[in-house]
C-alpha cells in the first residue's frame, strides 16, 4: 500500500495539473471500488473548478469550488494516471517497478481504469486499481476531519505539531512493540512498514522495543528520524516497489537509499563486518516483515 511520501507525491503531481482547472467530463466505469462511488458522482463533478488539494495520513483531498471535496484513497495497487487527453498510456509496472510488456498477462491501464476525470485544457486523469481496494468519496470541505475515514488519525508527522512531547504521551501506557504502535494510525497518521522501519533504524531504537519506554530521549530521537525519512522519500518521489508510479508515470526512487528495509543477510550500514553485528535481520511482527540491526537497534 502507498505510505505517506507516495501519495503527497501523487498528489503534488495532481495539483500541477488540475489546480485551477474545470473539470468537463467525468467518465465513471463501474458502481464501486472497495465502497460503493458517490450517487450521481460525474454529474456532482462536471463543472466544477478545482481549486487545491491537501493530504490527510495516506488520503487525498481535491477541494471544488462549491465546498465539497472529492476524497481518494489508493488502497492496495491503486494509481493516478495523469496525461493529456490522446496521449498513450503509461505501461503497466510489474513487481519492484519493472516494465511489464502489454502483449503479457498484466493487462494496460485502461482494463483497471475505473475512474477519468478531463478538464479543460485537455488533461486526462484516470484512477488505475487493479484489485478495486481504492475508494472515493465526495464530502463537505468544511466537514473533512469529521468524515468516517479521517476522524480519529492522529497527528500528522511532518507537521510541527508533532513533537517527541506529543509522541511520548501517545505512546504513554502502550504495552505492544513499538513498531506495531508507530503503524497504528491513531498514535501517527500516514505511516507503514517502509519508513517505520527506516526511521527506528536511524533513531537506534529496537522494533521490539515496547512502545511506552520509547519516552524522553528516545522520543527525541525518533521523532526527527521520522521526519527526515519522510521528507527524503517525498524528494525522491517515493518508494516505487510494485505498483506505485508518479502520477507522471516515473518511479519513485526511494528504495535505492533503504538502509534496512527489505535488505536481510546485508551489511548494516554503519556497523558492516564488525562483531556482533551479523548484518540486517528481519523478524515478523503482526503478520508484517521487520528489518533492523541488532547490534545498532537497542
Amino acid at each position: 500500500m502507498p505510505e505517506l511520501p507516495e501519495v503527497e507525491t501523487v498528489m503534488r503531481g495532481l495539483a500541477a495539473v488540475l489546480e485551477g482547472r474545470r473539470i468537463t467530463e467525468v467518465d465513471q466505469r463501474r458502481a464501486d471500488l472497495r465502497f460503493a462511488f458517490p450517487e450521481n458522482l460525474a454529474r456532482r463533478l462536471e463543472g466544477r473548478r478545482v481549486l487545491s488539494f491537501r493530504r490527510r495520513a495516506k488520503y487525498m483531498l481535491m477541494r471544488l469550488e462549491g465546498g465539497e471535496s472529492l476524497l481518494i484513497h489508493l488502497g492496495m495497487s491503486g494509481r493516478m494516471v495523469a496525461r493529456q487527453a490522446g496521449a498513450a498510456p503509461v505501461p503497466r509496472l510489474g513487481p519492484m517497478g519493472a516494465a511489464s510488456d502489454a502483449r503479457g498477462h498484466n493487462a494496460p491501464p485502461e482494463a483497471h481504469e475505473h475512474l477519468v476525470i478531463t478538464t479543460d485544457e485537455g488533461w486526462r486523469v484516470g484512477f488505475v486499481d487493479p484489485r478495486r481496494f481504492g475508494s472515493v468519496d465526495l464530502l463537505a470541505t468544511a466537514a473533512e476531519d469529521a468524515h468516517r475515514l479521517l476522524a480519529g488519525l492522529g497527528p500528522e508527522p511532518l507537521e510541527d505539531a508533532f513533537t517527541p512531547e506529543v509522541l511520548s504521551a501517545a505512546l504513554a501506557g502502550r504495552h505492544t512493540p513499538i513498531k506495531a504502535a508507530l503503524l497504528d494510525q491513531k498514535v501517527v497518521a500516514g505511516l507503514g512498514n517502509i519508513y517505520v522501519c527506516e526511521a527506528l533504524f536511524r533513531a537506534g531504537i529496537s522494533p521490539r522495543r515496547l512502545a511506552h519506554t520509547v519516552a524522553g530521549v528516545r522520543a527525541a530521537r525518533l521523532v526527527p528520524a521520522i521526519k527526515a525519512v519522510l521528507a527524503e522519500s517525498i524528494g525522491a518521489g517515493g518508494s516505487s516497489l510494485r505498483d506505485y508510479v508518479r502520477a507522471d508515470g516515473e518511479l519513485g526512487r526511494f528504495q535505492d537509499n533503504f538502509a534496512v528495509y527489505g535488505r536481510e543477510h546485508a551489511p548494516c550500514p554503519g556497523c558492516p563486518g564488525v562483531p556482533p553485528c551479523q548484518g540486517i535481520a528481519r523478524i515478523v511482527q503482526s503478520g508484517r516483515s521487520t528489518f533492523f540491526c541488532a547490534k545498532r537497534q537497542r
